[in-house]
Formats: structure tokens, C-alpha cells, sequence
């Protein structure tokens, strides 16, 4: 393959955009959208392989007999619904002033798909690469689900480094708080409402008691680049009738985690804080972390792109291998009504991408 036409490649990555903006691809109902990139990758004769809605190719463009290192270039075409108030059609994409594409996953990810494609396609055209470079565009990303990411990660093979595409406007993030939700349970005894110094032990009062304590509480570990865990309660349930003590109280704690805890050991401070019953609903979502002096830091920063750390969660959380979140738009805008990204960003965006990896070695 030659060196290909890095113009072509931005005003295909335009065109290509719009059309998975106007292919509806909500979470678990990706498929539509996974064919239209994979049939885009097949015209430049790349082999694709398929798990779910999951599509991934790597380049051939290195030596295999040195064992390379590989590169993990990883986004997801899926997306929330869209919510009230748009103003435009959200699966219809609107270019307006040829500056700017409004609709529905312009800003998260499509953007970051596109440009992670047309990086992909131009190193791929180098005469030799000094690592394997692996493209996977993935499903299931908005609710973390099972058919996602981690669904083709032991098929990928060894992967040293991941670049996830999310919208960070392509600053560096080093570090991304991860996510546990636990549901805690308050048991009390039940009894009449009218009896209520004598009979029945609320439950809602021992929840509220819980609550009103993790409302001040704050953890002892500050990172560097995420600060403290988090935790916010977000929903509450109890009680069977007006007139009856009750038994149980339900509620549910949103945790933003840190690298210098573990999921289990959070999980065990706060079981001894509070009355109710604690249960995490999984410990997958886990915070990243790559040592600032990591090859890829390095190069990001010899090249003037500024590192920080992310609150907000992304596939980086499952995966087991060093990895940087970095993508083009503006994680603001994602999730909201007239989401959208401007042209400049993407075409800056490859840019970016191509200069921090061309010349990249471990």
C-alpha cells in the first residue's frame, strides 16, 4: 500500500461521520452501524474480524520476526438515546457553515471513531511500523455491558499500550476514576405507625441516618490526578403503606474511585461506617492509571499535549494493559440536546493522533 493521501483521508472521515450520525446505534442495537464501518475498512483491503457488534483489524505493515509491541486504537459506535429539547432531527447530521456537524454521537465518539480510523488507515500505509497496530471499534460502551470491549479483549492478542478515543479534546487523560454502584439495604422490623415508640424498628431511619453520615464522609487517600473517591446517593426506596413501620429501606450509592484503593477495600471501609447492608453490583469498572513516565506521556508531552486526570468513566476502566484516554470533542457536550463537534476538531484531531504515534517507539 502506498502512503495514502492523508486529504482524502480527512474528507472521507467528514462523509463517513455523517453517515453513522444518521445510523441510529443505540447501545445493544449496533449492528447497522458496525457494517458500515466495516465495509468502509474492507475498500482499503484491511481484514475484519466480528464478535457481537464489535469489529477489529490490525495492520501488516511490521516485522513480525522482532516480536513487536502492539497498539491498541480503540472507540465505540454506540450511543444514549437522545434526550428532550433538540432542535435539529438527532439522527439526521447537519453541517452547518461547513464548520461544525450537529447530531446524535457527533461529539461522543463518532468523532473519535472517524479520526481513530483515518489515523489507522494512513499509518497502516507506511512502509514499516515499529509496532503492530490494532483498530477495534467497539459496542455496548454507554452501559458498560458485557457484549462490549471486554468481550474481544482475549481475542486481540497481547496488547501493550491503549488509546481510547473519547472526547478530551485531545488532552491526555493518565488517570480516569472507576465506577462501583452499590446497592445497600437498611433492615428494620415492622410494626403499626401508631405505635410507633413501642412497636417496629424503621428502616427508613436507620437509611436516612446512613445517608446523612456519607454525606459528609470523605475517604483518606488523595490521588495526585483524581483527588479523593467520590460517593453520591441516587436513588431510595421503602416502605409498604402509610400506616405500617417499615422493615426495609433500599438505596443506592454512586462511587467515583481512585488508583490508590482497591474496589474491595472501599467496600469495606464503608460496611463499617454505616448499619446497611452493602453490595457492590460489580467491581469491574476500575480506575486507570499509567506512570507519568510511561514512552507514550513522554511523547505526548515532547509534543506540547497537556495531561490531567478524567472524573469520568470510559472502556479504559477494562482494560488490563496501560492505557491513555484521548479524543477529539468536548466531553460537555456529550449526552446533550444539539450534541455536536466541529469539523477543525477532527481534522486537527488526526493530526494529533498521526504526530504522537508515527514516530512513537517503547
Amino acid at each position: 500500500m502506498s502512503l495514502m493521501n492523508l486529504k482524502v483521508l480527512k474528507e472521507e472521515a467528514i462523509q463517513l461521520l455523517i453517515r453513522l450520525i444518521n445510523t441510529p446505534s443505540f447501545s445493544r442495537k449496533e449492528k447497522k452501524v458496525s457494517l458500515l464501518i466495516e465495509s468502509y475498512l474492507s475498500r482499503y483491503g484491511f481484514h475484519i474480524k466480528r464478535k457481537y457488534n464489535n469489529i477489529w483489524t490490525e495492520n501488516t505493515n511490521f516485522s513480525k520476526k522482532e516480536n513487536p509491541r502492539t497498539i491498541l486504537l480503540n472507540s465505540h459506535h454506540d450511543t444514549v438515546k437522545p434526550g428532550k429539547n433538540w432542535k435539529t432531527n438527532p439522527f439526521t447530521a447537519k453541517k452547518k457553515e461547513d464548520q461544525l456537524i450537529i447530531g446524535l454521537g457527533s461529539n461522543d465518539a463518532g468523532a473519535s471513531v472517524v479520526s481513530l480510523i483515518s489515523t489507522f488507515i494512513y499509518l497502516s500505509s507506511f512502509s514499516l511500523l515499529p509496532y503492530r497496530l490494532v483498530l477495534a471499534i467497539t459496542a455496548e460502551e454507554e452501559i458498560s455491558g458485557a457484549l462490549g470491549v471486554r468481550s474481544i479483549l482475549p481475542e486481540l492478542g497481547s496488547i501493550d499500550l491503549g488509546i481510547v478515543g473519547e472526547p478530551t479534546n485531545m488532552k491526555v487523560a493518565i488517570a480516569e476514576k472507576g465506577l462501583m454502584v452499590l446497592d445497600c439495604v437498611a433492615e428494620g422490623k415492622t410494626g403499626h405507625s401508631a405505635r410507633r415508640d413501642t412497636a417496629g424498628i424503621n428502616a427508613i431511619y436507620i437509611a436516612t441516618k446512613d445517608i446523612e453520615f456519607l454525606r459528609k464522609f470523605q475517604f483518606d487517600r488523595k490521588s495526585k490526578f483524581l483527588g479523593f473517591p467520590t460517593l453520591t446517593v441516587t436513588q431510595i426506596k421503602g416502605g409498604i403503606q402509610h400506616n405500617v413501620i417499615p422493615d426495609s429501606c433500599s438505596f443506592v450509592i454512586d462511587l467515583r474511585t481512585n488508583e490508590l484503593y482497591k474496589n474491595e477495600e472501599l467496600i469495606e471501609i464503608l460496611q463499617k461506617k454505616i448499619r446497611s447492608r452493602v453490595k457492590p453490583r460489580s467491581y469491574h469498572s476500575n480506575s486507570s492509571f499509567i506512570n507519568p513516565m510511561h514512552p507514550i506521556v513522554l511523547k505526548a508531552k515532547f509534543i506540547g499535549i497537556k495531561t490531567y486526570g478524567s472524573p469520568t468513566l470510559s472502556d479504559q476502566s477494562l482494560m488490563p494493559f496501560p492505557t491513555i484516554k484521548m479524543g477529539v470533542g468536548d466531553s460537555v457536550r456529550s449526552h446533550t440536546p444539539n450534541e455536536y463537534i466541529l469539523i477543525s476538531e477532527i481534522l486537527d484531531g488526526i493530526d494529533i493522533y498521526i504526530r504522537l504515534l508515527k514516530d512513537f517507539h517503547f
